[in-house]
């Protein structure tokens, strides 16, 4: 998500998206976002290229009483869209309210085939709470122990611990903030295989990324640690 600004240029989503995080434009602007991400999944699948994409979903958006039903009329807008392609990141783990009640409506759109994973783990104090009880698949780490595990004794040690729990609950792990070829050395062996960054892409137009994704292959050393492990 970017807004192109007519004064101030490429806005990143920090910018804008807390402002209106309270009101009720989140909500709508959170649906047109699933419902253009299944949009260029059947564009993409048309190409021939087979991309999952994961959205993020704010605590308010999660927690409409409808949001099951909405989400399953947009499937239904998109038949040629496996519902498995889509992936529901959480955010704001902190404000939602009602945990239980929040899992049952996770397990209801798991019913219509889609993923959930859990943004920004590590960082809220409820975390073992939502890795306990929410039907996520998927917890990426916090970009900020990411950044600074190289130099900083403290974040390598919660990195690994995320990861230790990922692997004791049967859930796959990602980290985000991967910007150089250092990081990926320095998780393979730990454990974790899956990476979002700088180091992999910097964010870019939907029209690029088919050429990206025919091009990129992984630096070597990830390739040869991944190899041995």
């Amino acid at each position: 998500m970017r807004w192109q600004h007519p004064e101030r240029g490429l806005l990143a989503p920090a910018a804008f998206l807390p402002v209106i995080e309270e009101h009720p434009l989140s909500i709508e602007l959170g649906d047109w976002v699933i419902d253009d991400a299944l949009r260029q999944i059947a564009y993409w699948r048309s190409m021939g290229l087979n991309m999952p994409v994961s959205v993020n979903v704010g605590a308010q958006q999660l927690q409409q009483n409808n949001f099951t039903m909405r989400l399953a009329t947009q499937l239904s807008r998109h038949p040629d869209v496996p519902p498995d392609f889509l992936e529901l990141e959480i955010v704001e783990t902190s404000a939602l309210k009602d945990i239980a009640e929040v899992a049952e409506l996770m397990r209801s759109c798991c019913a219509l085939g889609v993923h959930f994973a859990v943004d920004d783990f590590g960082t809220g104090y409820s975390s073992l709470t939502y890795l306990k009880r929410l039907p996520a698949e998927l917890l990426k780490i916090d970009q900020t122990f990411i950044r600074d595990m190289l130099d900083d004794l403290d974040d390598l040690e919660i990195v690994k611990g995320v990861i230790g729990l990922a692997n004791a609950f049967h859930r796959k792990v990602i980290a985000e903030g991967v910007e150089t070829i250092a990081h990926g050395e320095l998780l393979i062996p730990l454990g974790c295989e899956l990476a979002q960054g700088y180091g992999i892409a910097r964010p870019m137009p939907a029209g690029d990324l088919p050429r990206w994704a025919a091009t990129w292959k992984p630096d070597p050393a990830w390739t040869r640690l991944y190899k041995l492990v």
